[in-house]
């Protein structure tokens, strides 16, 4: 037994890698599936959707290993945050997922966010309330869909409803669980207060588990479905924000991770949560004792993947036409132009926003346009306003913790020199890349190592990570883009009511 398998159950895709035990792609699969938006402000995703793509990647993967010499010593998960299904007592969802970019509750969020327990329930889970929570969605499921609600015997995630069907069990470790905004982060346990405002008592979630936590007994049938021995230890996992936060090296004080997929975010490692007055970040367990606090953004490569389904049909012609990559012409074309766009300023608030600003009536703005742009100039202030959101929440995170010396960039975006470079001038910091990028799935690996008893403690798994280069920050530039994020920071103060009111005009109208 010489590998061990990662499965990171993502937004729009489940990745499952072999990885060996000095952190090396053996083999790798992944299913993409789509995000259903039902209504405005509505995203779902078809759990049983993502189910298959589990099981399918992991066949896949499984196969794989099977041509060479490698056995896996487990399985060990990594899962998207704030998903909530409502499952009956039979086992069967009631509803489709409902992930983290769906606002229909922003009503509740607001409501309990402005009580007089909002700020306790915040301090005590470590999660900012916003319509991103199942905290807030639960409420809203309580008085808009009341059968549903009454009839639910649990309220789960993706990576539970993964569980629940491969072991019949209802298993949520404390990193997911610390997402939620119902789990108190200090004690380990479901959080009375924050039960109240949803409406709900602890019997109604999982059993909280570490994600150390091994299962083994494998439904009828399914070790032979996945292409796995009798058996073989499965672990529970993290979240995958958090084990980005362990794969990216940025466990030890002053080392910060950035990542880019579909959404965005900046954390830190830390032995306490954050106590910040103004609940701009979050502070969610990685392990007992080991805090991970940071905050993440709506914008992230959703907002890219927008330009490119909406602008970009010439790059993507020619993308087909060769085999080339769209986003990869869309950010040749960026390169023309200089830092900060020559003065175009690009507010990326499409979905919304996270962290730090907590807003989900926020949209997208270009500021600044003039005759002079060009679109290379809109894909440039596009990929610079979405970097200005993730330094707004670093910025807010030294604020709570202390200076972050060097970056540790992870996700998709990583495989560009372009991108990194843009994140260390806005920075001003020295940005390192790992010679893997898939930066959940490795870390869901290492979480797996250390549940099996392979690695004795988190800081070896920093002997599996190797960065394999470092971008360095430009002065001037970071100079240019000091003028434009204070420019970005600025208009969304004067804009935020104008947000509000506009939300109330877009609103859809109540139905017959």
């Amino acid at each position: 037994m010489n590998c061990i398998i990662g499965v990171d159950i993502g937004t729009t895709s489940t990745k499952t890698i072999a990885f060996d035990l000095g952190g090396q792609v053996i083999a790798k699969a992944d299913a993409k599936y789509p995000i259903l938006y039902p209504e405005p402000t509505y995203c779902e995703q078809d759990p049983e959707e993502i189910l298959r793509a589990v099981v399918s990647t992991l066949r896949r993967v499984t196969d794989e290993l099977k041509k060479g010499s490698h056995s896996p010593l487990g399985v060990s998960f990594s899962g998207a945050m704030h998903s909530l299904i409502a499952m009956d007592e039979q086992g069967k969802p009631l509803t489709n997922s409902i992930i983290w970019a769906d606002t229909r509750s922003k009503e509740y969020a607001t409501r309990i966010k402005h009580s007089p327990e909002g700020h306790t329930i915040y301090l005590r889970t470590g999660t900012p309330i916003h319509p991103m929570t199942p905290l807030c969605k639960l409420a809203w499921l309580r008085d808009h869909s009341p059968d549903v609600f009454r009839r639910a015997h649990k309220f789960i995630s993706i990576k539970e409803y993964v569980f629940r069907k491969l072991f019949n069990q209802y298993v949520v470790d404390y990193s997911i669980a610390s997402a939620t905004g119902l789990f108190d982060i200090r004690h380990l346990r479901w959080c009375e207060p924050a039960l109240a405002a949803a409406g709900i008592t602890a019997e109604r979630l999982s059993e909280l588990v570490p994600p150390t936590h091994v299962v083994s007994d494998l439904a009828d049938g399914l070790a032979e479905a996945l292409g796995l021995e009798d058996r073989i230890p499965f672990v529970v996992g993290a979240s995958d924000g958090c084990l980005a936060q362990l794969s990216a090296n940025a466990i030890r004080p002053g080392r910060a991770s950035l990542t880019i997929g579909t959404s965005g975010a900046v954390r830190v490692a830390a032995s306490v949560p954050a106590q910040d007055a103004h609940e701009r970040v979050f502070s969610y367990v990685l392990t007992e004792g080991t805090y991970v606090v940071g905050g993440p953004i709506n914008s992230g490569g959703v907002v890219f993947r927008w330009f490119r389904d909406q602008f970009a049909a010439p790059e993507t012609e020619e993308a087909a036409r060769t085999g080339t990559d769209p986003y990869d012409l869309l950010i040749q074309k960026a390169t023309v132009v200089p830092a900060g766009a020559d003065g175009l300023i690009f507010l990326p608030y499409l979905l919304g926003e996270r962290a730090p600003i907590w807003d989900a009536d926020a949209r997208g703005v270009f500021f600044g346009v003039s005759i002079g742009h060009t679109r290379a100039h809109f894909i440039r202030a596009l990929m610079e306003g979405i970097v200005f959101g993730l330094y707004s929440v670093g910025l807010a995170v030294e604020e709570n913790t202390a200076k972050i010396d060097v970056l540790y960039a992870g996700g998709g975006f990583a495989r560009s020199d372009f991108w990194l470079q843009i994140v260390a001038d806005v920075f001003n910091k020295p940005v390192r890349v790992a010679e893997s990028v898939e930066s959940s799935a490795l870390g869901a690996a290492a979480m797996g190592l250390l549940a099996l008893g392979v690695l004795k403690e988190m800081g070896q798994v920093e002997q599996m990570l190797p960065a394999s280069r470092e971008i360095a920050p430009d002065a001037g530039r970071h100079a240019t883009y000091r003028k434009n994020y204070d420019l970005f920071a600025s208009l969304y103060g004067k804009l935020k009511e104008d947000f509000a009111k506009l939300s109330e005009l877009a609103a859809p109208a109540p139905r017959q």
